[in-house]
C-alpha cells in the first residue's frame, strides 16, 4: 500500500492547497487527510485529534509524509509531536501547490526519496518570472 499524506497547516491552508491540487491534477493517488490549526489554539491540546488524522491518512506500514506550511510554527511543532508516536513518517515543511503537485506525481515512491522529492518540488517551484 501506498504512503499516507497529512496536510498540517494553519486554517484554511491545507482544505485549499488540497483542492486546488485536485483540480489540477485529479483525485489524489495516495491516501490524503488534512489538519488545520485554528489561530490562537494550543497545539499541544490538540495532539490526539492530529494524531486521529494521521491515522485517516495511513495507507500502511510504509508510512506517512506530513506537510507544513511553516518551519518552527505551530503546525511544525505538532507534527514534531506526532513523529514521536511511532507512526514511520518524515516531515516537510513551505507546503505549497507545486510541493503537493510533485509528491502527488511521485506518489509511487518510497517514504525518505518522496520527502525529497516533496522538498525539490517546493524548491524549484520558486522561479522569479522577470529574471
Amino acid at each position: 500500500m501506498p504512503i499516507g499524506l497529512l496536510l498540517l497547516t494553519h486554517e484554511p491552508l491545507a482544505s485549499a492547497l488540497l483542492a486546488a491540487a485536485t483540480a489540477v491534477h485529479g483525485a489524489p493517488p495516495l491516501k490524503v487527510a488534512t489538519f488545520e490549526l485554528a489561530h490562537g489554539l494550543d497545539p499541544e491540546s490538540l495532539l490526539a485529534d492530529a494524531s486521529a488524522a494521521m491515522r485517516r491518512a495511513e495507507g500502511g506500514e510504509d508510512g506517512v509524509l506530513i506537510l507544513t506550511d511553516l518551519a518552527g510554527a505551530a503546525p511544525a511543532r505538532l507534527a514534531r509531536k506526532l513523529a514521536q508516536l511511532g507512526t514511520p513518517c518524515r516531515r516537510v515543511s513551505g507546503l505549497s501547490l507545486p510541493m503537493l503537485l510533485r509528491v502527488f506525481n511521485y506518489a509511487e515512491q518510497e517514504l525518505d526519496e518522496l520527502a525529497r522529492t516533496a522538498a525539490a518540488g517546493g524548491r524549484n517551484g520558486v522561479v522569479n518570472d522577470d529574471a
